[in-house]
């Protein structure tokens, strides 16, 4: 699920500019040729010698030719992003005059990839989900980049555990950008305000029961946690209880996926929403929320604690809600009991390669992607960022998880930058250290979500649910509908 901010965003990895420093330097890569210049450092096929042994004609320069591509660019109201995409446009085509960009403003969405595909109105490169991979590369709508990906210097800095998660069969299908462990984002203050202590972080579902209940206030309309109760979003809301619980979405083995989701782990994750609703009094009176009503909620104060990717979260609580650091907390998911695993959905943001655009095309979006990955001039435009987002009274939230790896140089020169300012949210490392990251099933998760939302609304609505069929009325359209068909990798 995206929510990162996306889930909040930095990320992938760089190609590199002239003029950048050491840090930018080749870390031993597949020992492919790169390009001249500082851009990209993609592989280049070299002569070759033809049968009577003469070689063959040098290929022409990448930027010898005129290409366009068009790219993914940030939604209209995010209007800093959009500043530091048009900065990064400006950079590349000073690197890349032969270039023209064309900006896209469709974003990924699973109902409109197949038409957009089938159109060739689908952008160059476009943005989608840890969910997608499976889903993309089955239909044949995510480039294989692993040629480009071989040929890329930083590749081995790049972080494993995020990008793991579009590699398929050691094929390479698409880049990360950021990453997040689903988190519970706390509003200290509502708590205080009640006088009801705050959890440890190292803390269990009946914590968080507790916790909700005492501070929840239905007559003043402030509930204790928003639990999401609409859209794929819901299903994707309960699934880090399903995973907190010991079960999981499904299983892979032999080429065949089965639903694994009709179990006794997700029936107590179940019978847990039970006691929020109808024991505690703790969800919203109206439950019917989306990512962005239960994000609202919290940065409007109407809720004590809300289940998301910690950096969209605290960007609208802090830089549109008014709440200041001190007022908020982002806990690990809580376990289900003392001295369980704090398991979060391990989310992200990632950049697929259109499949239709030529291989030159194809070529530039990944140099493009990779454009600002470990290098100065993003250190730089960050420090900028920092600085105007201080001089307006906003907060910088940087990525909870990052394309890069987190004991890297890069990530240690980020991070020097990061304490120079007052302004820049920091995460607990207390906190950040329980984190521990769930990847999302690959193939149909939408689906399933979907299906789990049509559950969590009918506990949500009902206080007596035969959770047992009803999971097992949704396993089996599960495994007819879509696992059945499945050729898995």
């Amino acid at each position: 699920m995206r929510k990162s901010t996306a889930l909040i965003s930095c990320l992938m990895a760089a190609a590199l500019l002239s003029g950048c420093s050491g840090d930018n330097a080749a870390s031993g890569g597949s020992g492919h040729a790169a390009t001249g210049g500082s851009g990209g450092g993609t592989a280049v096929r070299q002569p070759h010698a033809s049968g009577g042994g003469a070689p063959a004609p040098a290929e022409e320069d990448i930027k010898d030719k005129k290409i366009t591509i068009s790219i993914y660019y940030p939604l209209p109201d995010q209007a800093e992003k959009r500043k530091a995409e048009d900065d990064k446009i400006a950079r590349f085509q000073r690197e890349y005059p032969n270039v023209t960009i064309n900006k896209s403003d469709w974003h990924y969405n699973v109902d409109e990839i197949g038409v957009k595909m089938a159109a060739s109105e689908a952008p160059t490169f476009f943005n989608t989900f840890a969910t997608e991979a499976g889903f993309l590369v089955q239909r044949g709508w995510a480039a294989d980049i692993t040629e480009l990906w071989h040929g890329y210097e930083r590749k081995d800095d790049i972080n494993p555990t995020l990008q793991s998660q579009f590699i398929q069969d050691g094929k390479v299908f698409g880049i990360v950008q950021n990453g997040y462990s689903t988190s519970t984002i706390v509003n200290k203050k509502l708590l205080a305000d009640k006088s009801v202590a705050a959890p440890s972080y190292d803390w269990t579902w009946d914590d968080m029961l507790n916790t909700a209940e005492a501070v929840a206030d239905p007559g003043k309309g402030i509930s204790g946690i928003a639990l999401m109760g609409k859209g794929n979003e819901s299903g994707w809301n309960w699934t880090n209880f399903l995973f907190e619980a010991g079960g999981q979405i499904q299983a892979v083995e032999g080429g065949k996926v089965t639903a694994a989701f009709n179990s006794d782990s997700a029936v107590r994750a179940l019978q847990f929403y039970q006691k929020l609703r109808w024991e505690a009094n703790a969800i919203p009176k109206d439950w019917a929320l989306g990512w962005e009503d239960a994000v609202g909620a919290f940065a409007q104060g109407r809720t004590a604690m809300v289940i998301a990717g910690a950096e969209g979260v605290l960007d609208q609580a802090l830089n549109l809600g008014g709440l200041k650091p001190e007022d908020i907390a982002t806990y690990p998911m809580p376990a289900a009991q003392a001295g369980g695993n704090h398991s979060g959905i391990l989310g992200g943001d990632y950049l697929v390669v259109n499949p239709n655009a030529s291989p030159d095309e194809q070529e530039i979006a990944f140099r493009y992607i990779t454009f600002d990955y470990f290098s100065d001039n993003y250190l730089e435009a960050v420090e900028k960022d920092i600085q105007a987002r201080k001089a307006e009274g906003k907060y910088y939230i940087p990525p909870q998880m990052s394309y890069y790896k987190e004991e890297s140089d890069y990530s240690k020169k980020l991070q020097a930058i990061y304490d120079k300012y007052d302004n820049v949210y920091k995460y607990d490392p207390e906190s950040s250290k329980l984190l521990d990251g769930n990847p999302e099933a690959q193939y149909n998760t939408q689906e399933y979500y979907a299906e789990m939302t049509d559950i969590v609304q009918e506990v949500f609505s009902q206080r007596d649910v035969d959770l047992k069929a009803k999971l097992a009325a949704a396993a089996a359209t599960m495994q007819a509908k879509y696992y059945d068909a499945v050729k898995a990798r």
